[in-house]
């Protein structure tokens, strides 16, 4: 059972501060050396292509990973399963630095992804346990601020370690503020839920099978998750498209990645003021219908072959957008499922990142057909994400 008393209004102290840390090993992992694509490539003497494999394998251990932490902290609580899965992503990236191969740097790559997912399951759990449905999407807003800043910063760190130390550096860096944010939640971060001799470990799929029978939780989880396929699908595409095909240099192309995070910040926020407002569900049925007209006008974009400047605003628009129909769908998916919260939290971004997964090896193969197949396939997810919120709705 939860610890504390589930609050109706959300506080935005320094336990949430530490949870929006813990959210953002995962984006810091995938941003960070999205600049050393070239450099990673030189370095094994391959393909730029073939080292977008090691951010699909990345995918894959947070969709594999997140499954291994829900029940865990659901019977164990929520700090002993961080404090473990903390430890492999600080060990694997260590690994990952003297990879001696592409290959093994794909597999370590997985490894790093299962380490680093236990922060996002455990902190949206966490979040679950202290605040009601509409309080959370008020404190996921707030989380998407914080995680907005890798976006912003990260590509930018990664172009500059990339130069000054080479890319190895970069998951130095990143495992050693892994062990810092370990020492933190230590000292800093409470225990939410205690231990519950009564959930069973043996159980776990029965239980998340449980979960995905609730057409209430599929309805939100599926559509955010499909929703947010796209920004995986700019994420994996971006670099080939716009260092390869349009001709920005890394440092340029870190700089434009910045300015597209802070658009899902400004309306992230946006969204969190809203809250107080209007109804989370409300707010969802009004932005996943435009997030699906973006979606055609990128599919029309990459139909007649687009120059640079429209390609970047409607991919802008596109990311923007997620933030008022992300935090909100998470709040759904979550608001039922308060006994079972981590398996339901770990449910969600599995599948998320199952679809997140699927998305970058589909770009990775559109990609090698088309020269803005990245955009085609941000178009189709906003466009299947409207229709499976709209196909799910409660008869």
């Amino acid at each position: 059972m939860s610890q504390y008393q589930v609050s109706d209004t959300a506080r935005f102290d320094l336990m949430v501060v530490v949870l929006a840390l813990l959210t953002m090993f995962g984006p810091l992992s995938i941003d960070m050396y999205l600049p050393a694509f070239g450099d990673i490539a030189s370095s094994y003497g391959t393909e730029a292509n073939r080292v977008e494999l090691s951010l699909t394998s990345f995918f894959f251990g947070l969709f594999i990973g997140q499954l291994l932490y829900g029940t865990a902290s659901d019977k164990w609580g929520r700090k002993p399963p961080l404090y473990f899965g903390l430890t492999i992503y600080i060990l694997a990236s260590l690994a990952c630095a003297y990879a001696p191969n592409l290959e093994s740097l794909i597999v370590l790559r997985f490894f790093q992804a299962i380490g680093s997912c236990a922060g996002l399951v455990i902190a949206r759990a966490m979040v679950r346990d202290l605040y009601s449905a509409q309080a959370s999407a008020q404190v996921f807003s707030f989380l998407i601020l914080v995680m907005g800043i890798a976006p912003v910063l990260a590509p930018l760190a990664g172009a500059y370690v990339t130069q000054a130390l080479g890319w190895q550096a970069i998951f130095l860096i990143v495992s050693a503020l892994a062990l810092a944010c370990m020492a933190i939640v230590h000292v800093r971060l409470p225990e939410t839920r205690g231990f519950n001799g009564a959930v069973q470990m043996r159980r776990s799929l029965p239980i998340y099978w449980d979960v995905l029978k609730d057409r209430g939780f599929l309805r939100y989880s599926l559509s955010g998750g499909i929703a947010q396929a796209g920004l995986f699908a700019y994420i994996t595409g971006s670099p080939v498209v716009f260092i390869d095909h349009f001709g920005l240099d890394p440092t340029h192309y870190s700089w434009l990645f910045g300015f597209n995070a802070i658009g899902i910040i400004g309306l992230s926020q946006f969204n969190a003021w809203l809250l107080r407002r209007r109804d989370a569900r409300k707010i969802l049925n009004v932005s996943l219908p435009f997030l699906a007209l973006v979606a055609l006008s990128a599919l029309l974009l990459a139909w007649l072959n687009a120059g640079f400047w429209w390609v970047l605003m409607v991919v802008f628009v596109y990311i923007s957008t997620l933030g008022m129909v992300f935090p909100n769908a998470m709040a759904g998916a979550l608001a039922e499922q308060q006994e079972r919260a981590g398996s339901a939290s770990a449910v969600t971004g599995s599948l998320q990142f199952l679809i997140a997964g699927l998305i970058s090896a589909l770009v990775n193969s559109v990609g090698h057909l088309h020269p803005l197949g990245m955009l085609m396939v941000i178009g189709g997810c906003g466009l299947t994400a409207t229709i499976a919120y709209r196909l799910l709705r409660t008869p």
